[in-house]
């Protein structure tokens, strides 16, 4: 397959705010550059929220851990297999300066925004790192506004609008019809479903799965 076949499509289903979300897309990028010249792939990031029944606001991050894992202690193990999973990606993730867990809604939305506007990937970049690496509150039209201005895109008059909730709240129902549970999900020709931040060689051979497949139906 070269670069003047139909692209194969991959859909992401993610929330902003997942840690193996971010190792996922890490992943998903090395397999990725090892296919690059000989597979045309285009990717579109989906919503999935996390804490759906989240408050606009967010809330503090201590109470949140406490009221999903019972202590911050047993959140403590999971961050410690990110980390060391991160590491391994070249990634630092700094848990100690997240302070608040925010509503990921309007950074869904931001996201919808940037895949018209051709800089999705660059825009959920800079909302991972800024969450992950700089403890932002990415619940925040401002925080979102100048994260968006880092990835290339301004969308100050976006985010004082309404726009693309309608279009959003479409998109996550797609994710929970196809029976989506759990972050990340990659959705490679509607066909080929990983679940969760697998190791480089399962995105590769999925990759060539779907490849085939692509194929074979250009051929028909």
């Amino acid at each position: 397959m070269n670069s003047q076949d139909a692209a194969l499509h991959i859909d992401v289903y993610s929330d902003v705010i997942c840690p193996w979300c971010y190792v996922g897309k890490r992943r998903l990028e090395r397999a990725l550059r090892q296919v690059a010249g000989r597979v045309n792939v285009e990717v579109a990031w989906r919503p999935f929220q996390l804490n759906p029944m989240m408050p606009k606001d967010g809330m503090d991050r201590t109470a949140y851990l406490q009221a999903k894992f019972g202590t911050v202690d047993a959140y403590g193990q999971l961050e410690k297999q990110v980390s060391a999973a991160g590491s391994a990606e070249g990634m630092s993730f700094a848990f100690e300066k997240i302070t608040r867990t925010p509503n990921t809604f309007l950074a869904h939305r931001l996201i919808w925004y940037a895949g018209l506007k051709g800089r999705q990937d660059a825009v959920v970049d800079q909302l991972f790192k800024g969450y992950f690496e700089e403890g932002l509150d990415i619940g925040m039209a401002s925080v979102l506004e100048e994260l968006s201005d880092q990835a290339g895109l301004r969308a100050d008059q976006f985010l004082r609008s309404e726009d693309g909730t309608a279009e959003v709240k479409a998109e996550e129902l797609v994710g929970h019809q196809l029976g989506i549970r759990g972050v990340p999900y990659f959705v490679l020709e509607k066909a080929y479903g990983i679940s969760g931040a697998q190791p480089v060689e399962v995105f590769l051979s999925a990759l060539e799965k779907a490849r085939m497949s692509l194929s074979t139906a250009s051929r028909s």
